[in-house]
């Protein structure tokens, strides 16, 4: 029997890593993306075992690469955190993204939005979120029993997977996580980072201080 060896490259053509599409039409489907994937990183950045990707492609059947999607944003519970060239499922323990986003542009069709539907359907997406930054629009759908089933009343809603609450205000989508705090844009995030930075410097000066100040009176703080 002759056994056919597959070159790195040869699986490579097989499953690409790109499908040749942008990963946004515009800046502002672009900073919806970042912000949603960035921020559900934070949220769970303790856990090593979710992983969250951004424009990756998913493919859920061996030996079919025409089958494949590449959401917006796709969370995956029970699979480690790690660099990957695509998502191909059968590597990961079988295991389907559980949650997945689509940041809609003015050029995405009605055609195009109900293949990914019926995509996200039949491999076992458990939520899926469509937001509409143009018309501030955000359409759920919840898996129940085989099917997902539209969610009636997506104002307020929260994601019994992820936890988090959507809130349609009058001009934009903010989304809360389970602590109260509100996803911040990627400018928020460094400013809170610059302040956490700041702080930290404070107190460690204050610590140096009180050091100093114990030695002065002939007290180690080592020993303490």
């Amino acid at each position: 029997m002759v056994q056919q060896i597959i070159s790195d490259n040869q699986l490579l053509e097989q499953y690409p890593d790109s499908d040749g599409q942008p990963m946004a039409d515009n800046t502002k489907q672009f900073r919806w993306i970042v912000v949603i994937k960035e921020n559900l990183e934070r949220l769970f950045a303790s856990d090593v075992d979710v992983f969250i990707a951004g424009d990756l492609l998913w493919y859920p059947v061996e030996g079919d690469p025409k089958q494949r999607q590449a959401p917006d944003v796709m969370v995956v519970f029970g699979r480690p955190k790690a660099d990957r060239g695509s998502y191909q499922q059968w590597k990961e323990g079988d295991i389907a993204p559980q949650v997945v986003f689509e940041i809609l542009s003015p050029g995405n069709r009605s055609g195009e939005m109900l293949r990914k539907l019926n995509f996200y359907q039949r491999y076992g997406v458990a939520e899926y979120y469509i937001y509409d930054p143009d018309s501030n629009e955000l359409t759920g759908f919840e898996r129940s029993a085989k099917s997902l089933q539209l969610v009636s009343e997506v104002h307020n809603w929260v994601s019994p997977q992820l936890g988090i609450r959507f809130e349609l205000t009058a001009d934009t989508l903010e989304i809360y996580r389970p602590d109260g705090e509100r996803f911040l844009t990627q400018v928020e995030l460094g400013e809170q980072l610059a302040t956490e930075r700041e702080l930290r410097q404070v107190d460690q000066q204050r610590i140096q201080a009180l050091e100093e100040k114990l030695r002065e009176l002939g007290i180690n703080p080592e020993s303490l």
